[in-house]
């Protein structure tokens, strides 16, 4: 029993793991291949008679964004493309560029009429209203 070390202890010294910094140069080359990296935040909020969806794009034009609702999967696709201005200059290192992502979300009871999106300080907001729910369950009487 005196050579048992908490749980708490193991953690701790896990996370001074000498590698750590070997790992994270080693990942780098590809981390522009994470997901995580082109992606953006999205918040969804039931507002009682509707769906209220807001995505943050900062910088994204509203020609380079595309939302769908399909079978109640509201889909957000932004595809950034880079001005052909940017093209001709000699970057040295560059993080901005081309970019796409899509994030989704299934609203089981969202109507298709009266849907409405606004882009407004690279805040899109989608209202998605909901409808009334049918029942699928059709009693069957036995003979």
């Amino acid at each position: 029993m005196a050579s048992m070390v908490p749980y708490d202890r193991y953690a701790r010294a896990l996370r001074n793991w000498p590698f750590d910094a070997l790992d994270s140069f080693l990942d780098a080359p590809f981390a522009p291949l994470s997901t995580s990296s082109a992606s953006f935040k999205m918040n969804v909020e039931d507002a009682g008679d509707k769906y209220v969806v807001t995505a943050e794009l900062p910088g994204v034009k509203r020609e380079e964004i595309d939302v769908e609702l399909n079978e109640g999967r509201l889909s957000i696709s932004v595809e950034r493309k880079e001005a052909d201005e940017e093209k001709g200059k000699n970057y040295l290192y560059k993080e901005t560029g081309e970019w796409s992502a899509t994030r989704g979300v299934y609203l089981k009871d969202a109507a298709v009429a009266g849907l409405s999106a606004k882009l407004d300080g690279g805040v899109l907001t989608v209202n998605v209203p909901k409808q009334q729910e049918k029942s699928n369950v059709t009693k069957v009487s036995i003979d």
